[in-house]
């Protein structure tokens, strides 16, 4: 999952990255507004965490840009403000989800997976394909009745791959999902974290496969008759 996190405070925008990230969230930074509303537009993000004070405008008209133009990423509000009235405008704005400084971060954290969890097309907040069933919530991964133990960047590239089963993802797609904007996107990070899931999914009654589509990137089947040596090899 991928968080625009757009905060001016540098010290606590540190810290919700370095929390985030532990959380196995890829997470870019924002300080200004005119930054932000770049990177909304540019990238695809999960969900946002908007501060209300920018030093270059307001996170209230930012949202409402951002909806006016369409935009449909679930978004979480940051502010000092706790009156009602600045509730119902970060509300009335377009905001999802209202958060008032100071703030312990678990509370962030399980806002955060709240939206996230509030899919546009209602489908269940736990992916299954197959005997493999993931839950965001909890972040946990079962083949079958057995819990398979993953790091976060494992969890995060499963999940998204879970969220499109049969799709063909594309390598771009995973890097703009699983990590930011600091990745080079030269290395084979990808190929590295996919053969590591492929191993461990590859357990006693497992029948989800990652699938290597050349030329075009990867596919999550419920079929455990894939070309085993096509997995194994890389693009």
């Amino acid at each position: 999952m991928r968080v625009l996190v757009v905060e001016d405070d540098i010290p606590l925008a540190t810290i919700l990255e370095r929390g985030l990230v532990e959380d196995g969230y890829a997470v870019d930074l924002a300080h200004r507004v005119v930054d932000a509303h770049h990177a909304a537009l540019s990238n695809e993000y999960d969900v946002v965490v908007l501060d209300l004070g920018l030093p270059d405008g307001n996170g209230l008209d930012l949202c409402a840009e951002l909806r006016a133009e369409g935009y449909v990423v679930p978004i979480l509000m940051l502010t000092a403000r706790d009156s009602l009235s600045d509730k119902v405008s970060g509300l009335d704005s377009g905001a999802d989800d209202y958060l008032t400084k100071p703030f312990d971060y678990p509370e962030l954290a399980a806002r955060l997976r709240a939206l996230i969890r509030r899919p546009a097309d209602s489908r269940s907040p736990v992916f299954e394909v197959g005997e493999l069933r993931l839950d965001p919530a909890s972040r946990r991964v079962w083949l079958g009745a057995i819990v398979v133990p993953l790091t976060s960047r494992e969890f995060s590239l499963l999940e998204y791959l879970m969220s499109r089963p049969t799709d063909v993802v594309s390598r771009t797609d995973l890097l703009e999902h699983v990590w930011d904007a600091n990745y080079d996107g030269m290395s084979n990070v990808v190929d590295v974290h996919i053969a590591n899931l492929r191993r461990k999914l590859a357990g006693p009654g497992g029948t989800a496969t990652i699938e290597t589509v050349r030329g075009a990137g990867y596919r999550l089947c419920a079929d455990d008759t894939s070309r085993d040596e096509q997995n194994e090899g890389v693009e």
